[in-house]
């Protein structure tokens, strides 16, 4: 089903006039553009499974017929910020949290194209401008009801929740409606689940977030996150001793392991693959298997031959690969 959608896609692109259209099938998207100079809009192809034909080719016909707006003032009212792990190409983009970043869409009605360097070129405007007037278009919403446990944010494709992590101190002012200092997991680009960081039903909450994210078509992280004292939502931490130490390193180890694989496939170079391993009783960490070759990501220890050794030995002797993030490393 996934590539008959995105060969109908291509397809219908193709039909359209534009030259450049390359499928990325470990990303389900699809990149369009007129012709090989330009930066190429995205397609996310998973929000479209669910649709029917007439609603696909809907959907196509409003993205072919202006994807971009031609000047910051049509624009600026359509932009929303998104939450997602490394996307290659071109997109506008900043660090949000580890392995995050923080990139702008046009929403349209019927389409959502991520905002590149060059379009705000062709706007004239400033990157902090485009991300300011994109946070600003989110709704900001809070809930004015009774107390409850958990409280899940399901997208119906406007909303954008999992982005209002975004908004400083839009957290923290749920604090009312789950009756303490919120923690939230965003699974997947669809849900956003906010409980209290004193919840005793954690542990169930990091297992239910793993499982959506682990078989979603459009995951972000199945980490937890919480307000820091200036309102910016950051990772929630569990140090050695505490009850939830394993299943926080569990959750920031998956993490790592895919968006590493992610990265690793729109490199140019060999890269070495990452791994989780342990168990609930040991702990969990990350070993990289290196050929001392290969571009090295960051880990717990590394496997070098028949030897593991530890990031703290094997670091005195990296160097970090330029323009890569998550960062890679080589032998200096």
């Amino acid at each position: 089903m996934r590539v008959r959608l995105a060969t109908r896609v291509v397809r219908r692109l193709r039909k359209a006039g534009f030259k450049a259209v390359r499928y990325d099938a470990r990303a389900f998207q699809v990149r369009f553009a007129p012709n090989a100079e330009q930066e190429p809009s995205i397609v996310d192809l998973a929000p479209l499974l669910t649709q029917s034909r007439k609603q696909v080719k809907s959907y196509l016909s409003a993205l072919t017929a202006d994807p971009v707006p031609a000047t910051w003032q049509l624009a600026e009212p359509l932009l929303r910020p998104v939450l997602r792990g490394c996307t290659p190409g071109a997109p506008l983009s900043r660090p949000a949290l580890p392995f995050l970043f923080e990139y702008v869409v046009i929403d349209h009605p019927e389409a959502m194209t991520y905002v590149t360097e060059e379009q705000i070129r062709n706007w004239a405007v400033r990157p902090d401008e485009v991300f300011a007037a994109a946070r600003s278009n989110l709704t900001g919403a809070t809930l004015k009801s009774a107390p409850t446990e958990v409280v899940r944010f399901v997208d119906d494709g406007d909303a954008y929740w999992t982005s209002h992590l975004l908004l400083e101190h839009w957290l923290e002012r749920l604090a009312p409606q789950v009756d303490g200092p919120p923690l939230a997991f965003a699974p997947e680009r669809g849900t956003l689940l906010v409980t209290s960081a004193t919840s005793p039903h954690l542990r169930a909450l990091f297992a239910q977030a793993e499982e959506l994210y682990a078989r979603s078509a459009r995951p972000i992280t199945p980490m937890a996150y919480v307000s820091d004292p200036d309102g910016c939502t950051v990772p929630y931490t569990a140090g050695p001793g505490h009850p939830l130490h394993h299943v926080v390193r569990r959750a920031e180890a998956i993490l790592a392991v895919q968006e590493y694989a992610r990265q690793a496939t729109h490199l140019t170079e060999p890269a070495a693959e990452l791994d989780v391993v342990g168990d609930d009783e040991s702990g969990w960490r990350t070993r990289a298997a290196w050929d001392e070759k290969s571009l090295l990501p960051t880990a717990d220890e590394v496997l070098i031959g028949d030897r593991t050794v530890p990031w703290s030995e094997l670091a005195p002797r990296l160097e970090p690969v330029a323009g890569l993030n998550p960062i890679r490393w080589k032998r200096s």
